[in-house]
């Protein structure tokens, strides 16, 4: 028997997929990857960079310095799961900004940008054993995955788990402006020309609009307990 698998979690934004996946690939002793901690470190870069602002976006010189920006996770051990690193830089807790939120799915619609980072989670994953979450995993990234979740909840629900976690960061922000911005980065995720959105035919859906992390851990450990059984 076989437990190598790969397990694919995508979803709307602030749905708790990070949360969960942490929490499985944790259980599993698998490797964890945060796809979307990659776009919001080329965000970074481009706002560090002020290559895009709220009325200007230069996307020739982003995809010009693209060879530049160097992206590793690395292990902290008393966390328990890996941060990403910009450049040799610790750029975790940054990239949650609510600055970072509100222009990273427009830098994650570039097609110079997501093939890069696609090849690289490729890599990470070409051993399988991982669990890896964010839009295009089951898509794109891994279509042959074993296990592709596809994680929602409504849009008034995510805004109030993100305010929540943005307000104990201590950030000066209202529960409209991130319902706004939950709006505006579904949109935009699901409307892009590069690898929109989508639910694989083969995923499995979960609303959690009702549901604890708890409650979502279970069901998704459940689920990969019973592939992981059949290879």
């Amino acid at each position: 028997m076989s437990n190598k698998i790969t397990i694919a979690i995508d979803g709307f934004s602030s749905t708790g997929k990070s949360t969960v996946a942490k929490e499985l690939a944790k259980a599993l002793e698998y490797i964890y990857v945060d796809t979307g901690a990659m776009y919001r470190a080329v965000t970074l870069f481009a706002l560090r960079e002020k290559l895009i602002s709220e009325d200007y976006f230069n996307t020739e010189e982003l995809i010009k310095k693209l060879p530049s920006i160097d992206l590793k996770f690395k292990v902290n051990n008393d966390l328990g799961y890996a941060e990403i690193f910009l450049n040799g830089e610790n750029v975790e807790q940054e990239i949650r900004r609510m600055e970072v939120s509100g222009y990273v799915s427009k830098v994650a619609a570039v097609s110079e940008v997501r093939k890069k980072l696609v090849a690289e989670q490729q890599a990470m994953g070409k051993e399988k054993r991982v669990v890896m979450d964010g839009r295009d995993i089951g898509t794109v990234v891994f279509p042959d995955a074993e296990l592709k979740i596809f994680m929602t909840a409504s849009p008034e629900e995510r805004a109030g788990r993100r305010f929540k976690e943005l307000e104990g960061r201590g950030e000066d922000v209202t529960y409209e402006q991130v319902l706004k911005n939950v709006i505006d980065r579904d949109y935009l995720d699901t409307t892009r020309e590069d690898s929109p959105l989508v639910i694989a035919e083969d995923a499995i859906e979960i609303d959690n609009t009702y549901l604890d992390l708890e409650e979502q851990y279970k069901i998704v450990k459940e689920l990969a307990d019973e592939i992981i059984n059949e290879n």
